[in-house]
């Protein structure tokens, strides 16, 4: 009795579990496919992380174990006897859906030799069989599986006569499997195992060389060679019985025989020579047939060995050619083509039969095939219309995004539009399939046996085209919306995008134009360009598999102007029209393809780089920077639970009050999204765990405090970079409180306007860096009170010059900000008016609005950030122009009730809401038209 030596202790090893039928067995070789293996991917990466200074030649082994069979147990043995099920227990086949019930009993350590694969869909793992090992306990499932594995013993009898009777019978078997290879390869019917003459030679003297204390290492090694199934595979190797083992493979080498010999047909005739040997010239007969053949079925009429046998790498290619066609043809099948793109795909198909592998238009073809397979041309998700689809969507935008209300209102219009067309679409599917399905049944009869012989044949009525054709046009179709979000960076345009699609229970995919230059990254490269490849938005319907996603087409504004290489813009025209993007034609595809049921989403921060054209065939939809008290929400709700959890603090261990999230929106971020007020939140988390960790350290975490306080900031976040501007508490003549909107940052802000006069000869100074639109509206606010000083009680009679003996200048705070605008007409129009007449404005009074010649008030943009900074600052009084009191309506609440807002049409209105007292006679006042 011998025994191979055997390691009493067990390992704790990375698992590869192998989809059926793939095995791999001591001393053989076996390519793992690793596409979406992102098991196979951990354990790379962990192996690696560990030693990454490892020698090249250093052997980095796994576990690789095949996946139960319901039909085998976990041991090997059948469940199956004498035609009657023992058990059957259902096991998943998917190695990235197994668990640990879907691990059979026994496993093989091999040693990783490498990744092959030209391209990333075919990449391969090649591992090479070291030892059979015993699955003891599987220690761990995600990210990949870990198993406790002990070496088994294997047993062999060499004294045992019957031991040595399988041992020369399995290597008979397999000396006369090869001789069958090589000869059925030049027959009509080619063989299941095809190997050249040289691997056949080479195999034999393998064989040969064998001796008895390696019969395990052989029989292991024809498993691997010849057809097993899954199950006869997973028996071999958990035969640790080296003669229950040589039974197992003697009796599947037997049946691949006698399979080779039926399916050939072959009639050995001994009498055309002496001593039986074959003819050579019928042999080289036979072997020049076969070749034909091939090369008809492939296009490959590669000649062969003469006085050879055929069946190499030539032959072995052409199958695979072939078996690949043939999986090509059944994808496009299964891809539901339109029937445009049927005729194309089969006129490419015959091309790619009758075309040489070898031949470089032969791999051109088939990726436009595989191209044409992936493309979703009929198939959608169906989208979540149930009776609660609109509070649910409602909830879902709710709950992502606080406040911008009107791209919310139109989203839930566009889910409220398409709910009502798919009901509608299907009444009249239940009308057409009345119409078409109607059934007449027969009159009853006296007997029953003729009325149950009338119930079994039904009457279908037959209906009429113009009914049908009547219906078909009432079939409402879904054109989706295309949304542009225009607004400032950081304000959720992206993520409201994915927000849609969760809603929608669609595919969601993003395509960043960003820095697109080249037309054809749109519309696709044609074919005839080496290396082409589809467009942008064809790649994104292959990535998601269904042909109505949602696409983010994220900074459309930075899109590349015309140049050389074509007009982007210009080719996103097709795409972003509803009414010819049914119709869109890629370049490499060349087939219309339907992107209607596609729900395109843009997003912009400006709209002055977006062309015309393309801006018309879109929607706009304006997200305006967030006010502070729109960012104490967002914060409140979102950001700082975030921060926590990313920082890994506890709900706990931080509160920050309102006092000191609205310091760290006023003093330390300006700006229109929350980007920047996360990034400080998130520094103010650190600092807190810092505190928090040296607490815990040091035993002292009670003297902890997890509120963050005012003069902790200085502190977190270092020394103010905003100061906000406060309403005076004194009034004086020539000074009064405008409204700005900061343009870059979105936040709104009072502005002090200043004036004062000196002895002079009329001259007009403007000073605090200025535009020209706001010089221009001094002088028309100047011109205007010249015009109505003797009105206005601040000149002696009508043709006295007020600016005769005087000088003024006009100075507006904080020098190093650029200002411009029309915006503060008014406010220089009474600030002169205060001056002249040496009458104060009450200091908490604001006012914003653009004036004219004739003394009328024009509306002005950014009120509702104008406003909510006049709050922020402590003004009580606001005057707005009459054209603004519509956008009055959709201020926060905190600023209707905490603002007094007056509107003004007229500079003399505005004179008596400001000085009641004298103008009040004005209140109210139209302007003539004469």
């Amino acid at each position: 009795m011998g025994k191979s030596p055997s390691k009493s202790s067990t390992k704790v090893l990375p698992l590869i579990p192998l989809a059926p039928p793939l095995a791999v067995l001591p001393g053989t070789t076996l390519k793992i496919p690793i596409i979406n293996r992102a098991d196979v991917a951990a354990i790379l990466a962990k192996i690696y992380s560990i030693s990454p200074t490892a020698k090249p030649d250093a052997a980095i082994t796994v576990a690789c174990v095949p996946l139960n069979s319901p039909q085998v147990s976990r041991d090997g043995k059948l469940l199956i006897e004498e035609g009657k099920k023992v058990e059957n227990v259902n096991f998943e086949s998917d190695p990235v859906e197994a668990t640990k019930k879907d691990i059979f009993g026994y496993g093989c350590i091999a040693k990783v030799s490498g990744v092959q694969g030209r391209k990333h869909g075919d990449l391969s793992l090649v591992v090479e069989g070291l030892e059979r090992v015993k699955v003891i306990d599987v220690v761990q499932e995600r990210p990949y599986f870990e198993g406790e594995l002990s070496s088994v013993e294997e047993f062999i009898d060499v004294a045992n006569a019957d031991v040595l009777d399988q041992f020369n019978l399995l290597k008979q078997l397999s000396r006369e499997l090869l001789a069958l290879v090589r000869l059925s390869s030049i027959l009509p019917r080619a063989p299941t195992v095809s190997l050249s003459p040289l691997v056949a030679k080479r195999l034999e003297l393998y064989i040969g060389r064998k001796e008895l204390p390696e019969a395990g290492a052989l029989a292991d090694f024809m498993a691997n060679v010849i057809d097993c199934t899954h199950e006869e595979k997973l028996r071999v190797l958990s035969a640790t019985d080296v003669k229950d083992r040589l039974d197992r493979v003697i009796e599947i080498l037997q049946r691949q025989i006698s399979s080779i010999q039926g399916s050939t047909r072959m009639t050995v005739t001994t009498t055309s020579l002496p001593g039986g040997s074959f003819d050579i010239n019928q042999l080289r007969r036979l072997q020049q047939e076969a070749i034909k053949r091939r090369g008809a079925a492939t296009g490959n009429n590669t000649p062969g060995f003469p006085g050879g046998f055929p069946g190499g790498q030539g032959a072995q290619g052409g199958e695979e050619e072939a078996n690949e066609i043939d999986e090509l043809k059944k994808r496009l099948q299964d891809a539901k083509l339109s029937r445009e793109a049927d005729k194309v795909a089969q006129r490419e198909l015959a091309r790619l039969q009758k075309m040489n592998p070898a031949q470089a238009e032969y791999q051109v073809c088939r990726n436009y095939l595989e191209n044409l397979a992936e493309i979703p041309w009929t198939k959608t998700t169906p989208d979540q219309l149930d009776a609660k689809t609109l509070v649910k969507a409602k909830k879902q935008l709710d709950d992502d995004h606080y406040g911008l209300d009107k791209i919310k209102k139109r989203l839930l219009e566009y889910l409220a539009v398409l709910k009502l067309k798919e009901q509608a679409n299907r009444d009249i599917d239940d009308q057409i399939k009345a119409i078409t399905g109607a059934e007449i049944l027969p009159e009853e009869n006296e007997e029953k046996e003729e009325a149950a012989d009338a119930e079994d044949k039904k009457v279908v009525k037959e209906p009429s085209e113009a009914e049908l054709r009547l219906l078909e046009k009432k079939r409402m179709v879904d054109k989706s919306p295309i949304l542009l979000l225009a607004g400032p960076p950081g304000t959720g345009k992206t993520s409201l995008a994915k927000s849609v699609a969760t809603a929608l229970g669609r595919k969601f995919h993003r395509i960043s134009l960003g820095g697109v230059r080249d037309e054809a990254e749109i519309r696709g490269h044609r074919r005839t360009y080496v290396a082409a490849m589809p467009g942008l938005i064809v790649n994104g319907l292959k990535k998601v598999g269904v042909s109505n996603p949602v696409f983010l087409l994220d900074e459309i504004d930075k899109l590349g102007v015309s140049n050389y290489n074509g007009d982007p813009s210009a080719a996103m025209l097709e795409v972003l029209d509803p009414e010819q993007n049914h119709t869109f034609t890629d370049h490499y595809v060349n087939i219309p393809i339907d992107l209607s049921k596609v729900l395109f989403i843009a997003t912009a921060n400006s709209l002055e780089t977006i062309p015309p054209p393309l801006l018309d065939r879109m929607e706009t939809i304006q997200l305006s920077g967030y006010t502070t008290i729109e960012k104490r929400h967002i914060a409140s709700r979102h950001l700082i639970p975030k921060q926590i959890t990313t920082n890994g603090l506890h709900a706990d261990n931080l509160e920050i009050p309102t006092d000191v999230l609205d310091k760290i929106i006023t003093s330390y971020t300006r700006e229109s999204g929350v980007r920047n007020l996360e990034r400080e939140i998130g520094s103010v988390c650190r600092s807190k765990a810092v505190e928090y960790a040296t607490a815990k350290d040091s035993e002292t975490l009670g003297q902890y405090n997890p509120i963050v306080s005012l003069t902790d900031l200085d502190a977190m976040l270092g020394i103010e970079r905003f100061t906000e501007e406060l309403a005076e508490q004194y009034s004086r003549p020539g000074v009064i409180t405008g409204l700005v909107a900061y343009s870059t940052g979105g936040q709104g802000s009072i502005l002090f306007i200043e004036i004062a006069d000196m002895p002079g000869s009329g001259r007009v100074q403007l000073t605090g860096k200025l535009g020209d639109v706001l010089k221009e509206s001094v002088e028309v606010a100047l011109t205007w009170v010249k015009a109505h000083a003797f009105e206005l009680g601040i000149s002696s009679s009508e043709d006295e010059d007020i600016m005769k003996n005087r000088s003024i200048h006009v100075h507006c705070p904080s020098g190093a900000i650029p200002k411009d605008g029309p915006s503060a007409g008014i406010a220089h129009t009474i600030a002169l008016i205060s001056l002249f007449s040496g009458k104060p404005v009450p200091p908490t009074l604001a006012m914003t609005g653009e004036v004219s010649l004739r003394g009328r008030i024009l509306p002005v943009g950014g009120i509702k950030e104008k406003l909510i900074g006049a709050l922020r600052a402590g003004v009580e009084r606001v005057l707005l122009p009459e054209g603004n009191r519509k956008d009055a309506r959709d201020l926060p609440e905190e600023v209707l009730s905490g603002l007094n807002i007056e509107f003004v049409g007229h500079i003399w209105e505005a004179l008596a809401k400001v000085w009641p007292e004298r103008w009040e006679k004005m209140n109210g006042w139209v302007e003539p038209r004469l």
